[in-house]
This record gives C-alpha cells, sequence and structure tokens, in this order.
C-alpha cells in the first residue's frame, strides 16, 4: 500500500464525506417531511425517499470506507455532525411557532 493511502488527507476527506452523506441523508428527510405532508399519498413519498437515501448513504460509506476501521469511523463522525447541522439550520423561526391570531 502506498504511504499516503491512510494519512491525515484521507482522514480529512472520509470526515468531509460523511458530511456530505449526512447533509444529503438528513436534508432529503427534511424536504420530504415537507413534502410528503402535503401530499396526497405520503405514504409513497416516505418508503420512496427512505430506500433512495439509505441506498445512497450505504453505497458512500462503502466506498469511504474502503474496509478501514478509521475511515468508517471518520466517516459516521462526520455524518452524526452533519445531523446537527441540518438540525440546527432546518429549525423553525419563533415567529413560525406561535399560533395564528383569531
Amino acid at each position: 500500500m502506498p504511504e499516503y493511502a491512510d494519512g491525515p488527507w484521507v482522514w480529512l476527506g472520509a470526515l468531509l464525506a460523511g458530511g456530505v452523506l449526512g447533509v444529503a441523508f438528513f436534508g432529503g428527510l427534511w424536504w420530504t417531511v415537507r413534502r410528503g405532508a402535503a401530499s396526497a399519498n405520503p405514504a409513497r413519498w416516505f418508503v420512496g425517499s427512505l430506500v433512495v437515501r439509505t441506498a445512497a448513504v450505504l453505497a458512500g460509506f462503502y466506498a469511504v470506507g474502503d474496509g478501514q476501521p478509521v475511515r468508517m469511523g471518520l466517516c459516521l463522525l462526520g455524518f452524526v455532525l452533519a445531523r446537527a447541522a441540518v438540525v440546527r439550520a432546518t429549525r423553525p423561526t419563533p415567529a413560525a411557532m406561535e399560533p395564528p391570531c383569531a
């Protein structure tokens, strides 16, 4: 194996790739909930989105991890950090949480 194949740059790339996968997964979940809530058949939205998002993330983890536990762990860390970022970014504003005036 080449010397550069497992170093700080590869680890940083795994962390960033996990972040991208997390943003795609949780951003897609947020988008699905918004679309599915207004749909006439929300089950199709939720099941279809779950299958597509899960398949994409599993393929990404498989490609990034490459059988290396450190890469897999860093990818997972980036995924979890992205979840926190998406939750914070999609938080409703205080004005949106107020009940409508009568």
